[in-house]
């Protein structure tokens, strides 16, 4: 390798290969150095220090074993803000800012209703973004995973909200003697054997992603505890798989008869998000 950021980018995307090398090798560099990515694209004469350069090959080898670039970097950007992220906790993905755009958009529109939950927090992604953006929004978070949860308290308190989002280990909803205005889960929706063909398979964590036999047994418990749950009016945004559009429909018809349910398609015009308006 030579030392020159010039050349090091070219001979990194290589190594790395795939259609995003080239942006992938911008961003490791950036993250080694500690500069943004304009800075690396702007000094091709800089040469790194030796002790950058080992950095580099460690993270090189890593993500040549298979190791999530987001892993090696130890955050990710979801909605314009910066999240810490480990094996974990499912890498945020832009699908789900779909789900944020509407909870933001009913949010909004209904000033009054402020208590949120959040099933299967994960990184805290979708609870921290809402609370940064709502300022007298208050969120329960809840995972069934302590390691998840520890991440998401950090990612809480390093964006100023950690006084506003309660904690909780719980499988699915927790106990709470309250009722909740917004409901938003991105719960594991792929089917078992479906997620064992994934290049995601055992690269980010199975708990996350595994949705049962159909990829719907999380989803159909959430509907069924969720209405008991819910307060009048009250929104419930679930992320779903491409395919599940019809069935979740149909699930949501059953645990909500009197309820406006709707399926939102992502950018890429597959089935994405359970709306049920209460």
């Amino acid at each position: 390798m030579g030392l020159a950021l010039g050349k090091l980018l070219p001979e990194i995307a290589t190594r790395l290969q795939g259609e995003t090398a080239a942006l992938e090798a911008q961003v490791l560099l950036a993250h080694v150095l500690g500069r943004p990515r304009s800075w690396i694209a702007a000094h091709p004469e800089i040469e790194p220090e030796p002790v950058q350069l080992a950095a580099l090959q460690d993270a090189l080898h890593q993500l040549e074993k298979g190791t999530p670039l987001p892993y090696v970097l130890g955050h990710w950007e979801f909605f314009g803000l910066d999240f810490r992220v480990t094996p974990a906790v499912l890498i945020p993905r832009p699908e789900t800012e779909l789900l944020v755009e509407k909870a933001l958009s009913w949010l909004a529109a209904h000033p009054s209703r402020r208590r949120m939950v959040d099933v299967g927090t994960g990184s805290g992604c979708i609870a921290v973004t809402l609370t940064k953006r709502v300022p007298d929004l208050q969120v329960l978070a809840t995972d069934i995973s302590a390691e998840a949860l520890d991440v998401a308290r950090q990612n809480a308190e390093k964006h100023g909200v950690a006084g506003r989002i309660q904690f909780v280990q719980a499988d699915l909803l927790a106990p709470h003697p309250v009722t909740f205005d917004l409901l938003a889960a991105n719960l594991p929706y792929i089917p078992t054997r479906t997620l064992h063909g994934l290049a995601v398979f055992n690269r980010e964590p199975t708990i996350a992603l595994d949705g049962g036999a159909n990829g719907l047994s999380l989803v159909q418990r959430l509907l069924e505890a969720a209405p008991g749950r819910l307060s009048r009016p009250a929104l419930a945004l679930l992320e779903i798989e491409a395919s599940q559009g019809e069935r979740v429909r149909a699930l949501a018809a059953l645990a909500f008869p009197e309820s406006e349910i709707q399926i939102h398609k992502d950018l890429a015009g597959h089935d994405r998000l359970l709306e049920i308006r209460i």
